[in-house]
């Protein structure tokens, strides 16, 4: 589980880009995480899904290096470092309060685990998976 200290409410997990030149903090745990199927996710992070974990924006402390963003659609600006080019978060300007990482760019990812699928309409045919989580053919609130 995340490095817990004497306090209950002392949170840290710490992350960052393959080359190390973008590094964040967390100061809590993610309020949600999930695994998206849509094709921009599977474009834009060059595999079969992506792997997401939402916070509120102030529970995401930048070490060092910036996040270049991408706008892939009207509302979403899909951020990576520009040195590596590793998909690091996911931003829907219409929520300004929040913000999305990949569960994978974490120093150690299997501290956060999805609960849900979202987008499985696109789920590639020969993907299969036998988790338990719940499945939804396009986001959780359509």
């Amino acid at each position: 589980m995340p490095t817990k200290t004497a306090q209950a409410t002392d949170y840290s997990l710490q992350g960052g880009c393959l080359c190390g030149a973008v590094r964040y903090e967390l100061s809590a745990a993610p309020f949600a995480a999930d695994y998206c199927h849509c094709r921009q996710c599977q474009q834009s992070t060059g595999s079969v899904l992506g792997a997401w974990m939402d916070f509120k924006t102030p529970e995401v402390s930048w070490l060092s290096g910036a996040v270049t963003e991408f706008v892939s659609s009207e509302f979403v600006r899909r951020g990576f470092c520009q040195q590596c080019g590793a998909s690091l978060t996911y931003r829907d300007t219409r929520h300004k309060n929040y913000l999305t990482l990949a569960i994978v760019s974490l120093d150690n990812p299997n501290l956060v685990q999805p609960s849900y699928h979202i987008y499985t309409q696109s789920q590639l045919k020969w993907l299969a998976l036998n988790d338990k989580c719940a499945r939804y053919p396009q986001s959780k609130t359509d």
